[in-house]
C-alpha cells in the first residue's frame, strides 16, 4: 500500500486506517465468522501503560456518566475479542492504544453538557472532542485523526464505499452491546465475563434515552438515518443483553 502525505503505510496499519467494505455483511460473507474462543479481562491486554491512554481514560472517567463508561469498556473487550478471532491479519498491527482511544471517547458527545455544547451531530462533536484532547496528550497525527475518524463514522452503518478498519470494529462492537446484533461474535462466556467487569446498570435504557433526546434537541441529527423510532426501541429491546441489563442497579 503507498503512503498518504501524512502518514507512513505503518501508520495506516498501525492506527487502523486500512479500507474495508462499509457493509459487514459482506466481510463475513466472503470471510465467514469464525468460532470465537472464551475471553477473560485479563486477556484483553488494555493499554493503561501508554500515558495517553492513561491521561484519556482518566478524562473518560470524570467526564462520562458510569453506566456510558462502563459501556465503553466493555466495547474495548468485544472490540479486542473481535480482532483477534476474526481479524487476525490486523491484529499483529492494530495498536490497541489506538483502539483503546476510540472506545474510551466513541460517546464522549452524548454528555448532558455537550449534548448542548452545540448543534453538531453527536458523533461528530464528539470526533472534534476527541481529536483536540488525544494531541493534546500526545497522539501522533495519524493516530488523533484515525480516532476522530472512527469516532465520527461509529453510527455511519450502511450497505455502499467503504469505512476505516478502525471504524468498521467500533460499528461491530458498539451494535453487539448496544442491540445484540452479530451474536456469534463473540463467545458467551466472554459476553457474561465482560457484563460482570463491567455492569449494565440499565444501559439498554439509558441509551434509548440519550438517543431520543438527541433527537428532540436536534431532529436533524445523524443518529435519525438509523430510525427515528426502530433505533432507540431496538437500543431498548436489546434481547442479547436482556439477562444482564440490571446487573450492577
Amino acid at each position: 500500500m503507498s503512503s498518504t502525505p501524512a502518514a507512513s503505510a505503518d501508520d495506516i496499519a498501525r492506527h487502523g486506517w486500512t479500507a474495508v467494505p462499509r457493509n459487514a455483511n459482506a466481510i463475513f460473507e466472503k470471510k465467514p465468522i469464525t468460532k470465537p474462543s472464551a475471553l477473560t479481562v485479563a486477556d484483553a491486554q488494555f493499554p493503561s501503560h501508554d500515558p495517553v491512554v492513561a491521561n484519556v481514560q482518566h478524562y473518560a472517567k470524570e467526564h462520562l456518566p458510569e453506566q456510558t463508561y462502563n459501556h465503553s469498556m466493555r466495547v474495548y473487550h468485544w472490540g479486542f475479542s473481535i480482532i483477534k478471532d476474526q481479524f487476525p491479519e490486523h491484529a499483529s498491527k492494530l495498536s490497541l492504544s489506538t483502539w483503546a482511544l476510540t472506545c474510551l471517547l466513541h460517546d464522549i458527545g452524548t454528555t448532558h453538557d455537550n449534548l448542548r455544547a452545540t448543534l453538531l451531530s453527536f458523533e461528530f462533536y464528539g470526533g472534534i472532542l476527541a481529536l483536540d484532547l488525544t494531541r493534546q496528550y500526545g497522539a501522533s497525527e495519524a493516530q488523533a485523526e484515525a480516532v476522530a475518524e472512527a469516532i465520527i463514522r461509529h453510527q455511519d452503518l450502511g450497505t455502499v464505499g467503504t469505512i476505516t478498519f478502525l471504524g468498521q470494529v467500533i460499528q461491530l462492537a458498539t451494535i453487539y452491546d448496544n442491540m445484540g446484533y452479530n451474536p456469534g461474535l463473540l463467545d458467551e462466556a466472554t459476553r457474561i465475563e465482560i457484563n460482570k467487569a463491567f455492569p449494565r446498570k440499565g444501559w439498554s435504557g439509558c441509551f434509548s434515552k440519550t438517543i431520543r433526546e438527541e433527537n428532540g434537541l436536534k431532529p436533524w441529527a445523524h443518529t435519525t438515518h438509523l430510525g427515528e423510532d426502530d433505533f432507540p426501541d431496538g437500543v431498548k429491546n436489546n434481547s442479547l443483553m436482556a439477562d444482564v441489563d440490571d446487573w450492577g442497579l
